[in-house]
């Protein structure tokens, strides 16, 4: 499928022929990872039978193969794959354009009268030859949102390629009709959201564009790099900051090589406005982004990740707080495998990624029903749910983690920015997150099937 203009101008032939012979590589890399993966799996059986063999004899040998495929063989398989993806990682590829392209940017918002301002700060200050219209979505806010956008459209009336506009709903609609609204109001045909709270790095729409230049013919949304920028706020905070530095930001980049980013987030991510209108727009759901992304892959279409397009999220301060957002990421992933079954039965690379994420729902289920038990048990010496053999997945966990380090630290420093990074958080992040989190995501499942309220903020 090609049926997208190429950005600012014709494609170089030296780029058309790069992603000829790159798909054979990316497939190439794809099963060596999957090779390594699948033996690794293969050595967690044959170590674990013993133990596979006393539970049976405690519970069922059907209930002891369950409980240990998803304590033990699965993630050992995940993070043998990722630790590989990670290692084969392609360098990544921009492409400055003939011409910039014009961009509309939608910064949805609702009650957002605290962190606006420096968000359209930060817009002002982004260095894009290009034309930048800036459409504010208010939602219907009721505190001082849209005056807070009138206060700052100063800094916009010296910047001749830059036009910001304010947009007011009467009444609070919803996140999805919001940008859908922003989406039919829009003079261009690159769509870039943000959140109300992202703050932009001065490069990072340079970047999205060069990787979009660079990518294949029928890209249709690149997810940019999302880090914390309130990372000093609370213990939550601290341990949220590694979690965007490293563990979301390693599995867009595994997702990204195989051209299947599984979400290209709205708090941050450019689109093809051709392509989000041929979907249908944003979904009214509590997932929105993640619909719309798994939308695009099912018609055939491609998303990637751009590591160093960088913005700044203001993350979650209370446990309260995080819990609510990841419980709606979880039931935004129930939402997008309910809308989107067909994809679990596409032959793609893709599809295996799919299924990874279904395969999250039963690995949260035991982790949280038998792990967490099984812990306990453990520090009181019975080893039936928690044995030694779960120890084979912390060296590839611990692993990937010092690889994806040295990758983030080294593009940071390629790219000139700045982050402090808390030791503390990293130990929280290691240790108890996990311990924390997935019992959140199957609260978020369970909301998801029996029919929770919705709301996006």
């Amino acid at each position: 499928m090609n049926y997208f203009e190429p950005i600012g101008g014709a494609r170089s032939p030296e780029s058309q022929e790069f992603w000829n012979k790159h798909r054979n590589k990316v497939r190439r890399r794809y099963l060596v990872a999957l090779a390594f993966a699948l033996g690794w799996v293969l050595l967690s059986i044959w170590m674990s039978l013993p133990w596979l063999s006393d539970l049976g004899n405690l519970a069922t040998p059907l209930v002891a193969l369950f409980v240990l495929t998803f304590i033990a063989y699965v993630p050992g398989f995940m993070n043998a794959f990722l630790l590989v993806s990670l290692v084969l990682r392609p360098q990544s590829r921009r492409e400055t354009p003939a011409s910039w392209p014009g961009i509309t940017i939608l910064v949805a918002a609702y009650q957002e009268e605290e962190l606006i301002g420096a968000t359209l700060q930060s817009i002002a200050q982004l260095e894009y030859p290009g034309e930048l219209e800036i459409l504010v979505m208010d939602d219907g806010s009721t505190d001082r949102t849209s005056d807070r956008v009138i206060e700052n459209k100063a800094l916009f009336d010296g910047l001749a390629n830059m036009d910001l506009r304010l947009v007011r709903e009467v009444q609070n609609r919803g996140k999805a009709r919001v940008l859908n609204h922003g989406l039919e109001l829009a003079s261009h045909e690159l769509i870039v959201t943000i959140d109300a709270d992202t703050l932009l790095e001065k490069g990072c729409i340079v970047s999205l564009i060069e990787h979009l230049v660079a990518s294949p013919p029928e890209t249709a949304a690149i997810a940019g790099t999302v880090f914390v920028a309130n990372h000093d706020d609370s213990w939550i905070t601290r341990a949220q900051q590694w979690d965007y530095f490293h563990g979301i930001a390693a599995v867009k980049r595994m997702q990204g090589m195989y051209y299947g980013t599984l979400v290209a987030q709205g708090a941050f991510s450019i689109y093809r406005k051709q392509a989000v209108l041929d979907v249908g727009g944003w979904p009214d759901t509590v997932g929105e982004d993640i619909v719309l992304t798994w939308s695009l892959l099912r018609r055939g279409l491609v998303v990637r990740h751009a590591e160093d397009a960088i913005a700044w999220t203001n993350a979650p301060k209370t446990f309260g707080e995080l819990a609510k957002q990841r419980k709606r990421w979880a039931r935004g992933m129930i939402e997008a495998l309910s809308i989107h079954k067909a994809l679990l039965a596409k032959r793609n690379l893709r599809t295996m990624l799919i299924w990874w994420n279904l395969l999250f729902v039963s690995i949260d289920l035991v982790f949280t029903l038998a792990f967490l038990p099984g812990l306990i048990l453990a520090v009181l010496g019975i080893y039936w749910l928690a044995g030694p053999i779960t120890l084979l997945v912390l060296p590839l966990a611990a692993l990937w983690n010092v690889v994806i380090f040295r990758i983030q630290t080294r593009m940071l420093k390629r790219m000139d920015v700045k982050m402090e990074k808390s030791f503390i958080g990293f130990i929280l992040y290691a240790f108890i997150y996990p311990l924390l989190m997935q019992p959140v995501s199957v609260w978020g499942y369970f909301a998801e099937l029996f029919g929770g309220k919705k709301q996006w903020n």
